[in-house]
């Protein structure tokens, strides 16, 4: 199969890789070091979700090389920090050059700040919440080529946790939106076959001890 049916690159390493990264060194650092590696972390989590509300309409490299700046402009993406963010801090993010200057967006993250606490109320945890809707290991793909990959830009489980979030007042959090969170947090493992870090994060899953809720979401 040639790397562009499969999906994979080669580096100058000699490795094979998804073919996402296109060898730009901070996407490809992302590939190896972050992207599917399981997350249990709130405030990991939760800015996750924010940035990939952001992405909306952009590329995650974009995104990415912004990221650093968000982190400043948000507090980290502390949950109870930016839930007490208020309209003079919606008008001085609009003006930071370093964001994404979205109105919407901007407010969305902080509504979802004061939505993520009671979800901690709620489940425990915002881990605890998220993991709930993990895909049954039956459900995934036997083979996982760039062509099948394209076909999971949504999924029922990506839905359902997009109608959760929906009901509990989040926003920005649509059912492709929640599959890449799925895809970037480790709740699947979509690096392609013959990815040299497919092995090295399914180990991690395998290792990985779920967070519990205190009722099933799913």
């Amino acid at each position: 199969m040639s790397e562009s049916a499969s999906g994979l690159i080669r580096g100058e390493d000699g490795q094979h890789r998804c073919w996402w990264h296109g060898n730009d060194p901070a996407y490809r650092a992302y590939h190896d070091n972050e992207w599917g590696r399981p997350v249990v972390l709130d405030r990991t989590l939760f800015e996750k979700l924010s940035l990939e509300g952001f992405q909306a309409g952009l590329s995650w490299l974009t995104i990415l090389r912004k990221r650093d700046h968000f982190r400043h402009a948000f507090c980290d993406f502390e949950i109870d920090c930016v839930a007490r963010f208020g309209p003079t801090n919606v008008e001085r993010l609009l003006q930071d050059a370093g964001i994404v200057r979205h109105r919407g967006k901007i407010e969305a993250v902080i509504e979802n700040a004061r939505r993520a606490q009671d979800l901690q109320a709620e489940a425990g945890s915002l881990a605890a919440f998220v993991w709930s809707f993990e895909p049954p290991p039956a459900s995934r793909p036997q083979c996982l080529d760039r062509a099948t990959l394209g076909n999971l830009a949504q999924t029922s489980d990506s839905k359902a946790l997009s109608k959760a979030l929906k009901q509990r007042g989040w926003r920005f959090v649509g059912p492709t939106t929640c599959y890449a969170f799925m895809q970037a947090m480790g709740l699947v493992n979509d690096h392609l076959d013959g990815c040299c870090i497919r092995a090295v994060v399914e180990a991690e899953r395998t290792a990985f001890t779920r967070p519990r809720a205190v009722t099933n979401f799913n």
